[in-house]
């Protein structure tokens, strides 16, 4: 059943529901306003250093950040009728604060001499189109909904791992004002994210029909994507990343324990059914040819052999 079907009673239901949700946006928005930037402090002890232990690092999390004015174009399209919820979420406070997120870092890079990833702000892919015309079906814009909310789960998750690696790299360096001033706000803004995706989704699954939750499963298993990688450079660039983060450093057993900690939101969502199942595959796929990549644009084979 889709949204376009429910009964008058049981719209009436989801806004109560939808409710709990509408009030952590608006905590969000209260407690998180985006980053004044009167209160970073950009000294640096040892610059260079810096730029040549996580200048992948800043360069991949910088154009992410920033591309999240193509996503919001993107939701549009792709929720052509979305619950007024998602879009006070994503327009009125997860844009505002992720765009300050990559103006904060986007100066720290060209601060360091980082070479920036190009990103792409105004460019939506065909098949998100296609997928945004289909959701006039009855029925199909929940399933793209869902598949929202899944990526939104993947990426926040991936962001705190990934912001929480880069502060505590930066401590060990000794550069206590960045991790401070810098990492530290943009990472604590995250989990926010991560709560409302989480919320949404479990919402809107035990909505869905038999076939949607069939096609959602099928779906998400052919197109899940690493963290802002959309083409095979973005994917190696993300390998580069894990190595950076020392992520990917102890082979497939750490990989698949990141891989578990990815994915784990949606195998509790999607595939509860799956006994022994500790994560889903594609997820450790994904990850891993993003770490063999990474090895081999380097002249190298990932995992590199350990010392005996």
């Amino acid at each position: 059943m889709s949204l376009s079907d429910l009964t008058i009673p049981r719209r009436r239901g989801r806004h109560r529901e939808d409710s709990r949700l509408a009030d952590h946006v608006d905590r969000l928005g209260e407690e998180h306003p985006p980053i004044p930037l009167g209160g970073v402090d950009y000294t640096m002890n040892k610059p260079e250093l810096l730029a040549e232990r996580f200048g992948p690092v800043l360069a991949y999390m910088t154009r992410v950040e920033l591309e999240v004015e193509r996503n919001v174009l993107e939701l549009n399209i792709l929720l052509p009728d979305p619950p007024e919820v998602d879009r006070h979420f994503y327009a009125d406070v997860w844009m505002p604060q992720e765009t300050r997120h990559g103006q904060i870092l986007d100066k720290l890079q060209d601060l360091l001499g980082v070479e920036p990833h190009e990103a792409n702000l105004d460019e939506v892919s065909f098949s998100l189109k296609f997928l945004g015309a289909l959701g006039k079906v009855p029925g199909v814009q929940d399933i793209s909904r869902m598949l929202y909310y899944l990526t939104g789960l993947a990426t926040e998750r991936s962001a705190v791992l990934a912001y929480n690696k880069l502060h505590t790299g930066l401590a060990e360096l000794g550069e206590r004002a960045i991790a401070a001033t810098v990492i530290a706000p943009i990472r604590r803004q995250e989990p926010g994210h991560f709560a409302y995706y989480q919320m949404a989704a479990q919402q809107l699954w035990d909505q869905l029909s038999g076939w949607q939750k069939w096609l959602t499963r099928g779906l998400r298993k052919r197109t899940f994507e690493v963290v802002g990688a959309y083409n095979k450079l973005q994917v190696t660039q993300f390998g580069d990343v894990m190595d950076k983060l020392r992520l990917s450093e102890g082979g497939e057993a750490q990989l698949r324990k990141y891989a578990q900690q990815v994915g784990r939101a949606e195998h509790e969502l999607l595939w509860a059914h799956r006994r022994g199942l500790r994560v889903p595959d594609y997820v450790f796929k994904s990850l891993k040819r993003a770490a063999v990549l990474a090895a081999e644009r380097k002249g190298e084979v990932w995992p590199a052999p350990q010392p005996s």
